[in-house]
């Protein structure tokens, strides 16, 4: 018998037992002591109106000191009593009746998908099942957190593995299993999946690198280890040493440069056509594209609208560069990159970018080893200390989404010209951190949601290639032509941003500007977007004309 159960047959008998000693007690107290004759069933009476609260006005008050004490004895008693049985004996019986109504076995799994434990982590995943008609199961071993999914709409089967041999039978009708726990619990869960008979996929979320190998060794078809991706992304977006903004500069002259500018809501820039701009007539400079909310979109032609908030990426003469300098805040790219928050992402960044070569300042609110500055980043007072306004990038790295978002409007606010890159705890958060200034991120759910979706839907799990690429090429069916009038940029989204001309370099294209067969081409753009150009042109690589 359950523990509950006993504790409420001990309450009810209780009851009955206190009533009959506190009212037997009261009848010989009159009798002897009041000189009062009171039959034992108004004594029942008395006690049941004392313990209860209520009083009892039929009795009249004892004058002796026992019976008044009897009486405060009898109210106590009914005081301490009743608060006590209602959440350590009542409570508990009916919050087991409840679970009770929680399965504790799998319905048919044919074509679901079962989850073993939830978490944010998997939120993302668990939306798209449902928005795309996808049956699931999730196995869940907390119960408050099960009748929360349950409330939720999610089917949940409440239970633990460890102790339950038949709580998975069943599953071998299932499309794919996604262990989402402990690691030793994930473990477990696929020992067991594979002993009920299940030969299906099964994928496993691990908190670390090292533990793929047991994973699969005990039958799991996938180890994915969504944690160390998430730090890899927020050190590429922070670091120019593990991810330049742009491959291949080291093809460009000195005479060219490769500049970034944020477009603020007040800027000039903001809400218009580059083809009313005419940045290339005016300034000699070339709009690349630009960095919304973490992704990159080509400028494909006059009709492309800036962004309020992007980033511009903007190639051109240096002298030239300075000139949007008027319209656009310049993006710092020099300093130590600063990371707020060492926790366990904070601390495995920190450790990436330093392997890369990388300068870091550590702001945190404990005085651990490894943090130079303690403090709470919401504090401008931090910012001054941790010189936030000369780093080359700021790293959110907060396990609090309330306190990441607004440490973001803070920062952007405090240095609005540093990029700043946000780690989130939930993929529902990620647009409102853009929404407060942020310029890149990434969640664990995000990173763990694309890849589950290309395991269990075959979507693409990856994001194509969107880093910008300069390459040198010969003009190939471009000669005797012109980069505007001939719509290089409308027709293949690559953007064609100098010419090499004999010891010289042409970026400034004038009216009666025409490429020559003995020129090169430095043209700017995404993988495709060069891949397209190539094959447009009939382009072939170049070599450089001078030394």
């Amino acid at each position: 018998m359950q523990r509950s159960r006993w504790r409420l047959i001990l309450v009810l008998l209780s009851v009955p037992v206190a009533v009959v000693v506190f009212g037997s007690l009261f009848v010989l107290a009159a009798e002897h002591l009041e000189g009062r004759a009171i039959d034992f069933w108004s004594g029942l009476q008395w006690a049941l109106a004392m313990l209860s609260g209520a009083g009892s006005s039929a009795f009249p008050r004892g004058s002796h000191p026992l019976t008044v004490t009897l009486t405060i004895l009898a109210q106590g008693f009914g005081m301490l009593f009743l608060p006590m049985a209602i959440p350590f004996c009542l409570l508990p019986y009916v919050e087991e009746r409840f679970e009770a109504r929680l399965p504790h076995c799998l319905p048919p799994m044919r074509g679901r998908v079962l989850f073993y434990r939830y978490s944010s982590t998997i939120e993302s995943v668990l939306d798209e099942c449902q928005q795309s008609g996808t049956g699931f199961i999730i196995v869940e071993e907390d119960m408050a957190l099960a009748r929360r999914l349950r409330n939720r709409g999610y089917d949940v089967v409440f239970g633990k593995v460890e102790d339950d041999a038949h709580l998975l039978s069943g599953v071998e009708d299932a499309r794919a299993l996604v262990t989402n726990g402990p690691d030793q619990g994930n473990a477990m869960c696929i020992l067991s999946a594979r002993e009920s008979g299940f030969d299906g996929p099964i994928y496993a979320l691990a908190d670390d690198l090292p533990y793929r190998p047991p994973l699969l060794q005990v039958g799991a078809s996938e180890v994915l280890t969504p944690l160390p991706v998430l730090v890899a992304g927020l050190a590429a977006r922070a670091s120019t040493h593990i991810s330049p903004p742009i491959e291949g500069l080291r093809l460009l002259s000195s005479q060219v440069g490769v500049a970034e500018f944020r477009v603020r809501a007040s800027s000039p820039l903001a809400g218009v056509r580059l083809g009313d701009l005419h940045l290339r007539v005016r300034h000699g400079v070339t709009v690349v594209g630009q960095w919304v909310n973490g992704s990159f979109a080509s400028a494909m032609g006059p009709e492309t609208r800036i962004e309020p908030g992007a980033i511009l990426v903007v190639v051109g003469a240096h002298a030239n560069l300075t000139k949007v300098e008027r319209l656009a805040i310049p993006v710092r790219r020099r300093g130590p990159i600063v990371v707020a928050g060492y926790g366990v992402v904070g601390r495995r960044l920190v450790e990436l970018l330093n392997e890369a070569g990388e300068t870091t300042t550590v702001i945190d609110k404990e005085p651990i080893p490894g943090v130079d500055i303690v403090g709470n980043v919401l504090e401008h007072a931090t910012l001054e200390r941790a010189r936030v306004c000369w780093a080359s990038a700021v790293v959110l790295a907060l396990s609090n989404d309330s306190e990441g978002i607004f440490a973001t409007a803070v920062v952007r606010d405090h240095a609005p010209e540093v990029p700043l890159i946000v780690r989130a705890e939930r993929t529902a958060n990620v647009a409102r951190l853009y929404q407060a200034g942020a310029d890149c991120a990434l969640s664990l759910g995000q990173i763990a949601g694309r890849t589950l979706s290309y395991y269990l839907r075959g979507e693409q799990a990856v994001a194509i290639d969107s880093r910008l690429r300069f390459i040198r090429v010969a003009p190939g069916l471009l000669v005797g032509g012109h980069p505007v009038r001939d719509r290089v940029r409308e027709r293949t989204g690559a953007a064609l941003v100098a010419v090499e001309r004999g010891p010289g370099v042409i970026v400034d294209f004038e009216d009666d500007f025409l490429v020559r067969p003995d020129d090169s081409l430095l043209v700017c753009g995404t993988s495709p977007e060069l891949s397209s150009f190539i094959r447009e042109f009939r382009a072939t690589a170049a070599q450089a004309q001078r030394t």
